[in-house]
């Protein structure tokens, strides 16, 4: 199996990583200021799992086209931020040959419309994956705890196919915590459910889970929260499954915990955010099927204000 992992940031730096470690053929599609730099010192891995540094084959977008008319890829790995899709998207074209599989592993599913709308949706697996991870100053991958996981299926439900398959037995050669989902659907439903109220909550309150939940009303709010999107994904036809809920309900209500979303790490370093790929989305799924959702419409009107804050419109 042949795969293309778009940058050689956190979390494509880190999966695509471990799969090259192992010996898969793993090629990075980078910027000019980041080849340079895994030309001097390799890809670097700092992780609780595990430090690493070794080069890595990798190319520059101006070299794409001819490298897969050479020999094609198999599979693209996509990580990037929502934000960056459209140009994303555009990188990677060249690389989409009649057989080769995308695998995005990005937060939401707004982004499935897009792919599926360029490539086609057979190309398209479902995918999801968790991870802190982020580019370090010197360009090494940073892993910011130990969970690495990521999951993947095809989206039509077909249990069986040689390209999970594929996928599945070259994360296990890497030592990479995988699953191949027979119901990929649902579990891209319970990412997201989860990941919505994870990120409106810490970011509209400025704190962690266990700070919200110390507050007087905090665990009702987060509960209310999470409650509106469950009953988004349950009019999407995508309920999610009674023991998801009550782990979602654990991780998002736990005395003491430090939990908070990357994008309020995000917002606090004043960058970018995927807000409108995240409670945005979730809160449009729910006008559209006719929900009340007061506390998405607040998280979503508060983002809505970031933004426009940073951008220099308010």
């Amino acid at each position: 199996m042949r795969m293309l992992v778009l940058g050689a940031g956190g979390t494509g730096g880190y999966f695509g990583g471990r799969l090259a470690q192992a010996g898969a053929d793993v090629t990075f599609l980078v910027r000019e200021m980041r080849a340079a730099q895994l030309d001097r010192d390799g890809l670097v891995i700092r992780s609780p799992l595990g430090d690493a540094q070794f080069p890595v084959q990798h190319l520059t977008a101006p070299q794409l086209a001819d490298v897969a008319a050479a020999r094609s890829f198999d599979v693209v790995l996509l990580s990037c931020k929502a934000y960056d899709l459209d140009s994303s998207i555009e990188a990677i074209a060249p690389a989409i040959g009649e057989g080769t599989a995308v695998l995005p592993i990005l937060n939401g599913l707004r982004h499935y419309a897009a792919l599926d709308a360029r490539f086609g949706a057979r190309r398209v697996l479902g995918g999801l994956c968790f991870i802190g991870a982020m580019k370090g100053e010197r360009g090494e991958v940073l892993h910011l705890g130990k969970p690495a996981s990521v999951t993947f299926g095809e989206r039509d439900g077909r249990a069986s196919g040689a390209r999970c398959a594929a996928l599945a037995a070259a994360f296990a050669a890497a030592g990479v915590d995988h699953r191949h989902s027979p119901d990929i659907a649902q579990d891209l439903w319970i990412k997201f459910s989860f990941l919505t109220t994870l990120a409106g909550a810490t970011c509209l309150m400025r704190a962690s889970i266990g700070a919200i939940v110390a507050a007087g009303g905090g665990q009702a709010f987060i509960e209310a929260l999470y409650d509106e999107c469950v009953a988004v994904a349950a009019a999407a036809g995508q309920p999610i499954p009674h023991e998801a809920q009550d782990d979602a309900r654990r991780m998002l209500t736990q005395a003491g915990s430090s939990v908070t979303a990357s994008m309020l790490r995000d917002l606090e370093s004043g960058q970018r955010i995927e807000g409108a790929h995240i409670v945005g989305d979730m809160r449009q799924r729910a006008h559209d099927a006719g929900l009340p959702a007061p506390l998405l419409d607040l998280a979503w009107i508060h983002l809505q204000a970031y933004e426009g804050r940073r951008s220099g419109r308010a």
